[in-house]
């Protein structure tokens, strides 16, 4: 079992910053792949950026490759996304998720734990 909690969503405007982190639980998170996505009132929830468990593979959603990065502190148990030059369709509530294999994946579906999520608003 993998608990996830997330931290460090705000208010910003257009073209600021900020550090969403998510922390987990248990003595695997190494053997964890991870993922961020994000939910607008009325969207489904999208897939943003994901990493293998060691740290060394990536991949982001189009509409923010260049401007988001994930990263991972295994000795922490914690996966962050640093999310630069946002824009106000970045508004979202952020959810951190954990699959239980090294390789990640940007489908929903193959994630088996989700944090409770974090909100981030930009204003223009």
């Amino acid at each position: 079992q993998v608990q996830l909690v997330e931290s460090g969503g705000g208010l910003v405007q257009a073209g600021g910053s900020l550090r969403l982190s998510c922390a987990a639980s248990g003595r695997t998170f190494g053997s964890n792949s991870m993922g961020w996505f994000r939910q607008a009132p009325g969207n489904e929830r999208e897939f943003v950026a994901a990493i293998s468990g060691g740290g060394g593979r990536t991949y982001y959603a189009d509409s923010v490759k260049g401007r988001f990065t994930i990263s991972r502190d295994n000795a922490k148990n914690t996966v962050y996304l640093q999310m630069n030059s946002l824009k106000p369709e970045d508004t979202a509530v952020y959810y951190c998720a954990a699959r239980t294999l090294v390789v990640p994946t940007t489908l929903r579906r193959g994630y088996n734990y989700w944090g409770q999520g974090t909100q981030v608003t930009v204003s223009s």
